[in-house]
């Protein structure tokens, strides 16, 4: 974001809070978080080199600086409507296009049907998406949201939790079969285990063991596969993995040691007017995974 646009955009983040003379209200009405209204208001604080707002513990009041200010912003946002009317930009108009990022094996779970099932519903909403491994900062790429699998979602996002998951540890019924089932953690280092390095620490409800394999393979879809050709023991997220363990396909090892560890969440960039393409994915998405997660 440009200099001047972000300048732009704490101009209308002070004008909320000049009407409401209350950060908590304006940033509840703006649907972002108190702190980072804070943090824009003193930066354009410090820009113009004038305080604002008059602060104590219990209330907020605009300086002569910041009543000045108020009203050539009701100004601008007065022409800003106007030009809007005349070029009629629809905000509402369920169209356009989505561009999201996801982990790839997440995208392969859920993104794309998803997707597809909200097309059915929003034909003329076109979705592209990103599907890697590559945590990008949405305020310098141009994304829409994004699903993040973190415990510490970025602090200067709008973040939803959509679901917990837990790591599971599992391997086929012919691998388990063969070489027997693990009774503890520390059994795990006796097994042939696929994981992203040749040499791995396992960590599993706060016990860790040193595992083992002939190969590493940096990508949980492609060790998931390993897994059923009964080449060994995973460990990946429980979302990868639940169909198989569904149809007996993978059997889970030491499941009853294990907690949910992570959680998915839904992570877009701090918007003052939110397009209602973005809004109504986001909220088919909720109810997507509360309805199958």
């Amino acid at each position: 974001m440009s200099r001047e646009h972000k300048k732009f955009e704490r101009l209308i983040l002070f004008s909320e809070v000049a009407k409401q003379l209350s950060f908590t209200r304006a940033a509840q009405t703006l649907a972002i978080s108190r702190g980072y209204l804070s943090e824009q208001i003193r930066k354009l604080e410090q820009d113009l080199g004038k305080y604002l707002f008059i602060r104590s513990t219990r209330n907020v009041t605009l300086t002569e600086e910041g009543t000045q200010l108020l009203a050539g912003m009701n100004q601008i946002k007065s022409s800003i409507l106007e030009l809007e009317r005349e070029v009629r930009h629809d905000n509402d108009a369920l169209e356009g296009t989505l561009r999201l990022t996801a982990p790839s094996q997440f995208a392969q779970r859920f993104v794309l049907d998803i997707c597809n099932k909200f097309q059915k519903i929003y034909p003329a909403i076109k979705v592209s998406v990103d599907c890697s491994y590559t945590p990008y900062d949405l305020a310098q790429n141009d994304f829409d949201l994004a699903f993040r699998a973190t415990q510490s979602p970025p602090q200067n996002m709008v973040a939803k939790k959509l679901f917990d998951y837990r790591h599971v540890c599992c391997a086929s019924p012919r691998y388990l079969a063969e070489n027997g089932m693990p009774e503890s953690v520390p059994d795990l280092a006796k097994h042939v285990c696929l994981s992203r390095t040749l040499t791995a620490m396992w960590q599993i409800s706060g016990y860790k063991v040193e595992v083992k394999g002939p190969i590493a393979v940096n990508d949980n879809l492609i060790l998931k596969h390993h897994a059923l050709d009964d080449k060994g023991l995973i460990l990946v997220p429980e979302y990868l993995v639940d169909r198989e363990i569904t149809t007996g396909k993978l059997i889970p090892v030491l499941a009853e040691t294990q907690r949910a560890d992570f959680a998915i969440y839904l992570i877009h960039p701090q918007l003052i007017h939110q397009s209602a393409r973005l809004k109504t994915f986001i909220q088919f998405t909720k109810q997507y995974f509360d309805i199958n997660a």
